[in-house]
């Protein structure tokens, strides 16, 4: 008997292990033997069970977790789905600033579970910024912009990063996550004003940008925008500005599913930031599209 053999015939099996191993759907063989016709053949048998303990040992091994897998710090970690999320952030410039607002649902798929999550920051002393998706994505972006504004802090040069070298920042940490397969599922409105220059812009979960008079994420981008369009001017006064964000707010109310009426309305000018205390808009459910949506359509019950 070789070597290998030998080795491999030193394994003990119990009987509940043989019964085991006997009805393992991955080790099909037969327990009925021919009657033997040679002493080769008797040997090559007596062998056998050996062999197949030495197969069954592997792949018992085979399927035990490796130690420390499931925690390993260096796996990948990312969102791969977004679970609790926020809707539309609505923003615009007017006379003397930037004004945002955002609702407060955290709907976790299509329950809408939470109904006072902030989604509007202040980053440093001249950004203000607002995002759609993923909760926990927004609170390690701010982390991240939290570690930015220290270290520019720390510098101590009289100088201080504005808003658009925050969302420039912004566009190159989404589009950097992009990159790895790895995006943090949002959609930033980016706000400001510094040394009496208003900016505004918006970033994708992907990383696409730009700066625009008014800007919205989400059903926003379909439903808020068409009216900003038409009614946005450049000498929006702060009263015009906030009616006119009111008006954004309560279509999406109306006509998104995940929205929910609590809202905050922030703005930031030369001074700093400012958020609202949350407050309901004032709805009216009666209108006859919404109580007969499919009346008189074809086909309709």
């Amino acid at each position: 008997m070789s070597k290998d053999w030998k080795a491999k015939s030193m394994f003990k099996i119990s009987k509940d292990q043989r019964l085991l191993l006997f009805k393992s759907p991955s080790l099909s063989f037969s327990l009925s033997s021919p009657p033997s016709r040679s002493s080769d053949s008797s040997r090559r048998r007596e062998t056998r069970p050996h062999f197949l303990h030495f197969e069954f040992l592997e792949l018992m091994e085979s399927n035990q977790a490796k130690p420390g897998l499931l925690c390993n710090p260096e796996a990948s970690q990312r969102t791969l789905y977004p679970y609790v999320t926020g809707t539309s952030v609505v923003a615009l410039k007017y006379k003397d600033g930037i004004l945002m607002a955002a609702d407060m649902g955290g709907s976790y798929g299509s329950t809408l579970r939470y109904k006072s999550v902030e989604r509007m920051k202040p980053i440093g002393k001249h950004s203000l910024l607002g995002a759609s998706g993923e909760i926990s994505d927004f609170q390690e972006l701010l982390r991240y912009l939290d570690e930015l504004i220290l270290y520019d802090n720390m510098w101590d040069d009289g100088n201080s990063l504005g808003p658009k070298e925050v969302h420039n920042y912004l566009t190159r940490v989404m589009y950097n996550r992009r990159n790895k397969f790895n995006p943090l599922w949002n959609s930033l409105v980016l706000g400001g004003v510094k040394k009496g220059q208003k900016y505004l812009g918006m970033v994708s979960m992907i990383g696409v940008n730009f700066e625009d008079n008014h800007v919205a994420t989400g059903f926003g981008n379909h439903l808020a925008r068409p009216i900003l369009r038409d009614e946005w001017h450049e000498n929006l006064t702060f009263e015009e500005g906030v009616k006119l964000l009111e008006k954004c707010m309560r279509v999406l109310l109306y006509r998104d599913r995940s929205a929910v009426n609590k809202l905050q309305i922030s703005k930031i000018t030369e001074e700093g930031v400012t958020i609202s205390q949350p407050y309901s808009l004032k709805t009216f459910w009666g209108f006859s599209a919404f109580e007969n949506p499919t009346l008189g359509a074809e086909g309709s019950w």
